[in-house]
Formats: structure tokens, sequence, C-alpha cells
């Protein structure tokens, strides 16, 4: 086997290869072999069928097994005998064919790992967020909290009015008739909600219990049921019931709710989960700029095969956190082709990031030692809740245990990093105001 290496760019190398025609020849014959044995021609039995009649029907077959053997055999093979650190597939950009007596050639593509060396990382000048912890934030919460447990009683009004949950039972006619999905019964319909038909709502708010009404709207441009957009429609309706919201006092019998035993219980435990919340925001926003400041000084191409794996991982990880909420990506319109359009930029500057952090680190000499393993391996306990045995057992498996002696080392190479910055404490952004208008609609 004969193998030449060229490099394309930084982050692409083409490796040319050239395989003896005596190799190949041994291959076909081994190719053959295996398919004779199964081969069913009429007029021959199993096992019998000649060479000859198994070129004629089966060459196409004979070149593909040759062909995805012979560079199985020698790509890998090139790859450790050349100290070639490939990431991804390999391209395969031209191919001879498979013939008896002839060499077979081919031309594989392959990105690999840049080597990165990082310059001008020390004595960064950086601005960091004065930590504040605002007291309104609590009082905030604490009144999520309580409407997360109010309950819909019904009222003795007569008449609703938004905010209010009404029953009714309704049927929707198009020019005079009625449409498929327009009916209901015992319907619950929170008014404001803005879940209805634009202006739909707002004609409810106000009937009387027991009250029929002719509500009129019109469907928006881009409703979902084509036969429906844009279309005038009118609506009866039927008041049958009004509910409203019932929300708890916040007193210590509230705070026993959430596994307390006062409401400053309750408190202290939303002011401490605040100040942490705020903490951890601080010191990921320095360690973004951190980052930043670093990829504007080592400007690196970076290979598509880590940007994908990276959104891989990204839209896995949203995923699973919407999961345990209880919902999904796709509720909020995100499919793995948008996600990775919209998120391309992002996870390139995460790769740049991590490439950058570990050449810092090699070229300083920052790694984990074993101390600094069990203590993680410790903290990722309580943070999981999981038992110590268990997460010792996880992280033992190889894969696992370089990633997590990666995930330190990075740490580390953050800390060194801040250590010799001048960092500038600077107030803390002010909130964007939120826009007060009656017909914006809810994301």
């Amino acid at each position: 086997m004969i193998v030449k290496v060229e490099d394309v760019s930084s982050i692409k190398k083409k490796l040319i290869f050239e395989v003896a025609p005596e190799k190949v020849d041994k291959e076909i014959g081994r190719a053959y072999k295996k398919i004779g044995k199964t081969a069913k021609v009429k007029g021959f039995r199993a096992g019998k069928v000649p060479d000859s009649v198994l070129e004629k029907y089966y060459g196409a077959q004979m070149e593909q097994e040759v062909l995805t053997r012979l560079i199985n055999d020698t790509y890998f093979k090139a790859l450790d005998e050349n100290d070639i650190p490939a990431i991804g597939e390999p391209n395969i950009v031209d191919s001879s064919g498979i013939n008896k007596g002839e060499a077979f050639t081919y031309e594989a593509e392959v990105e690999i790992k840049p080597e990165v060396t990082a310059k001008d990382y020390t004595k960064l000048a950086l601005e960091k967020e004065k930590l504040v912890v605002d007291a309104k934030v609590v009082e905030g919460r604490l009144e999520e909290m309580r409407t997360s447990r109010s309950q819909l009683e019904v009222t003795t009004r007569k008449k609703a009015r938004k905010g209010d949950s009404v029953v009714i039972d309704f049927e929707g006619f198009v020019d005079g008739e009625a449409f498929e999905g327009g009916t209901g019964e015992d319907y619950l319909l929170e008014l404001g909600s803005g879940s209805f038909i634009p202006g739909f709502e707002e004609q409810v708010a106000g009937m009387k219990r027991e009250e029929s009404k002719d509500v009129e709207v019109t469907f928006p441009e881009e409703y979902g049921q084509a036969e429906l957009a844009g279309k005038q429609a009118a609506f009866k309706v039927t008041l049958k019931e009004i509910k409203e919201k019932v929300v708890p006092e916040i007193d210590d019998e509230f705070a026993k709710g959430f596994g307390v035993d006062t409401l400053d219980e309750l408190k202290g435990e939303l002011q401490k989960s605040h100040e942490t919340q705020e903490k951890n925001r601080v010191e990921n926003d320095l360690r973004e700029k951190l980052v930043s400041a670093l990829i504007e000084r080592n400007p690196i191409e970076v290979p598509e095969a880590m940007v994908a794996k990276q959104l891989d991982y990204m839209y896995e990880n949203i995923s699973n956190r919407m999961q345990s909420q209880g919902m999904s990506v796709a509720m909020l319109g995100i499919t793995p082709e948008n996600f990775r359009e919209n998120y391309r930029d992002t996870a390139v500057e995460q790769v740049s990031g991590n490439l950058i952090l570990e050449a810092i680190g090699r070229q300083e000499s920052i790694q984990a030692d074993e101390s600094e393993i069990d203590a993680k391996l410790e903290e990722i306990s309580s943070m999981a809740n999981a038992p110590l045995e268990t997460v010792k057992k996880y992280y033992a498996a190889p894969e696992a245990r370089v990633g997590l002696m990666a995930q330190i080392a990075e740490e580390k190479v953050i800390s060194f990093l801040l250590d010799s910055a001048k960092v500038k404490e600077v107030p803390p952004k002010k909130p964007k105001k939120k826009t007060d208008k009656k017909t914006e609609g809810d994301a």
C-alpha cells in the first residue's frame, strides 16, 4: 500500500491511496468465494456456480464488497501510521474501479482536530457585573407561587369579566354553514388568555350566566385551517357558569405547603435560591466574556464534524430540559433542522472556546489530579441526589472519565485565566422595559 498525505487546510487533510494489484486480486477471490456459497443461478447448485458465471451475475456486488473492505483495511491503518487526529467520517472524493490485475486507487478527505497554540491569554481586561440581590424578586416569586396554588371556584357574580374562567357551549358558522371543529360543549375558557380567535373572548366578557349571544369574529389570515383563514364567522354562545380564581393568603399556613414551617423560612429559602442564581448568572456572564476575548485574540478554523457534534449535544440538552418540565421542543416550534440553523454560530463559538482553553491547559501544564476527580464525583453525587457509588460506577467508563477530567481541567484553566485577568466591577445591567401593547401576543 502506498499512501500520500496532503494538507488541504488547517483542519483538513487529503489521503491518496494506491493498493497493489496482488492485494486487489486476493480480495476479489475472497469476495467471490463468499458470494458463491449462497449464490442462486438457474442451472447450478448452490456452492457450485463457476467463477465466470459469478462474475457475470454478481460483479457489482463483488466490487462493492471489495471496495468497502479495501478502504476499511487501508484508511484506518494510514491514520494510525501517519498519526492523523481524524474526526468524523472520511469523504471519498475519487476512486478507481475494482479490476483484476490492476491497482486500486482512491482519495479521501478527512477533517482533523486543529493544532491550536494560544497567545495573548493572560492579563485580559474584563468587566464583571456587581452582584446585587433585589428583594422584589422574592416578593414576585411568592406571588407566582401563590398564583400556582390558586383554585377556580364558582362565583355568585352575574356577569363574566376578564380573568374569569367561563363554561360555555358554542357553535360556529361560516357563510351560514356549521364548520368542522367549530362546536364545543361545557368548554372551559379563561377570558383574557388569548387562546381563542381574536375578538371572541372580549365579546364573551360581560355576558350573564345562562345568557346566549351571537359572537362575530374574523379568522386570522395565517390561521392553521386554510379553508377558514381570513373568513368571517358567527358563533352562537351560551354562558353556563362563571368561575374566578381564588388565591390563598401568603402566611405560615401557605409556607407549610412548600415544606417549611413559617413564612419567614420560605422567604429565606427563596432569597438564598435567588442569590445563588444571580451569582451563577454573573459568573457565567464573566466566563462568556473571557472566552469571547480569547476567541478574538485567537481566531481558528473549526471542523464541521465538531460543530455538528456540539449542536447534537445542545439539542439533546434542551430536549431533556423541556421533557423534565413536561413539555417538548416541538411545542416551541423547534425542529432539529431549524435548531441547527439558528444555533450554529453559538456552537462554533463554543467549540472554538473549548479548543483554545484546551490549548492553554496544555501550554500551562494544567490538568486534573486524582483528588480533584474524587471531589468532583462527590459534587455531582450531591447535585444529582444520586448515590456516590452509582456516580463512581458511571464515571469509571473510559469515555466518561476522560470527559470528566477534561471538564475539571477546563475549570482550572478558567480559574488560572481569571486570576491573571484585570477584572473591573460594573453596575448590573438594567432589565429591558416591557412594552405595554394590547395587541402584543405571547411568544
